[in-house]
């Protein structure tokens, strides 16, 4: 755990669900999103990390829209979604619920007309001709200089703004890494003093811990598509795992998920990456020591890639495929401890007759114990937990039928599929 900071009390059983405010509604607006937050507290999503909420850069845009994260204004809201007054209306209506609100924060630039650009042009890097640049080539957005001290702090400031005006409860952190690790040490303290809250970085650099409550698992993501795609075996997969366990902190939260903003418009579905393996491995993400992320239409489920820059509504409809599964995870999560993130939690790899096709795991924390058993094979399994550490009388979660490990190790399990034993 962190020396200087400590996570929000709240926060250790959690979940994230990420809003892409344009593409949810037709309206696409802070107001019409709110018409969807009963459903999600009866799903039993707890966090709601906005995607940018601040207004985009002419300037360079791309498409007709642009992209969210390429912000000409820190401390307004994009027009397209609606007012400040309307977002803080909108924190108000859903943490009454007992929703937490987090926005995306892009702190290593901003689009081309920010109006630092013209106001303060030493917050930026400049190249040899003296013309500010992004490093990575993005053609909407220059990179900020972070070794220009009145730059950190009227970052610093914006910040704030967020927190004392619309009280929202954390952010998450825009590529997080290409931002220098003091300077978010230095925003933390400062913003924290207003009120504690979660940070979430993308990034997965284990020394971002320091400052950072949570980071992202984009290897787990590569590497889980490359199995099932063929390219690597279950027990390459599970040394992911084992690597990850081992270069991460036990206190860090790591981010567990299938699809997110990126993924679902520039690589592809979760379908289109995970075909079959898509339900076994959203168990994986609820139930693996971290927290699990759903993205916007997951619980539908969206089979289409979203557009990122133009208008393109999720296409609801009135049965929710995968509303029930999401439902019982996010459930099951919150009334067992075992499935905490807090370093108390044990979270190990067991052992079984079919170890080529199925990952079992155990969660404990004292006598609370979870088994979870995926099937990530095209097999009908008949198999046995062959790992004695699993012992004693449970109960199958989706089934609620008892199961007495101590007398009866067998399972059955149909291809792709995954069970789940609490006590």
């Amino acid at each position: 755990m962190s020396l200087l900071f400590k996570p929000v009390e709240w926060s250790y059983r959690t979940n994230l669900y990420e809003v892409n405010l344009r593409q949810y509604t037709p309206e696409g607006t802070f107001k019409a999103f709110a018409k969807h937050l009963p459903r999600l507290r009866g799903m039993g999503v707890e966090v709601l990390w906005f995607m940018p909420i601040t207004p985009i850069s002419i300037v360079g845009r791309q498409g007709s829209l642009g992209s969210y994260y390429a912000c000409s204004d820190y401390t307004s809201t994009n027009p397209e979604f609606g007012s400040i007054d309307d977002f803080k209306d909108l924190v108000k209506r859903a943490q009454a619920l007992g929703f937490k609100i987090i926005i995306d924060w892009v702190a290593n630039h901003t689009g081309i007309d920010h109006h630092w650009a013209k106001d303060y042009p030493e917050y930026y890097v400049k190249n040899e001709k003296g013309e500010f640049y992004d490093s990575h080539g993005w053609a909407d957005v220059i990179d900020l200089n972070y070794y220009n001290g009145a730059l950190r702090s009227a970052m610093i400031t914006a910040m704030k703004f967020w927190v004392k005006e619309c009280n929202i409860d954390g952010f998450r952190c825009d590529m997080a890494h290409l931002v220098p690790l003091d300077f978010w040490r230095d925003a933390r303290k400062a913003v924290e003093e207003i009120k504690q809250l979660f940070w979430l970085a993308e990034c997965e650099v284990p020394m971002y811990h320091e400052v950072f409550d949570a980071s992202y698992t984009w290897t787990w993501m590569h590497k889980s598509q490359d199995f099932v795609k063929g390219k690597i075996g279950l027990g390459d997969l599970k040394n992911v795992l084992l690597d990850d366990a081992s270069r991460f902190p036990p206190s860090a939260f790591r981010l567990w998920f299938t699809a997110n903003h990126d993924e679902n418009s520039w690589n592809g579905t979760e379908y289109e990456k995970y075909g079959e393996a898509v339900k076994a491995l959203d168990v994986f993400s609820c139930t693996w020591k971290g927290l699990p992320l759903i993205y916007s239409g997951q619980e539908i489920p969206n089979q289409k890639r979203l557009k990122f820059f133009d208008k393109d509504t999720i296409e609801w409809k009135d049965e929710l495929g995968m509303d029930s599964l999401y439902k019982s995870l996010l459930n099951l999560r919150k009334k067992n401890p075992a499935l905490s993130a807090s370093e108390d939690c044990e979270c190990l790899l067991i052992a079984t007759s079919s170890d080529q096709q199925v990952l079992a795991f155990r969660r404990k924390q004292g006598p609370n114990e979870v088994v979870v058993l995926l099937n990530l094979s095209a097999m009908n399994i008949e198999g046995q937990v062959t790992d004695k550490q699993v012992s004693g009388k449970f109960k199958d979660y989706f089934t609620s039928k008892s199961k007495d490990f101590s007398k009866d190790r067998s399972f059955q399990l149909k291809p792709w599929d995954y069970a789940v034993y609490e006590k």
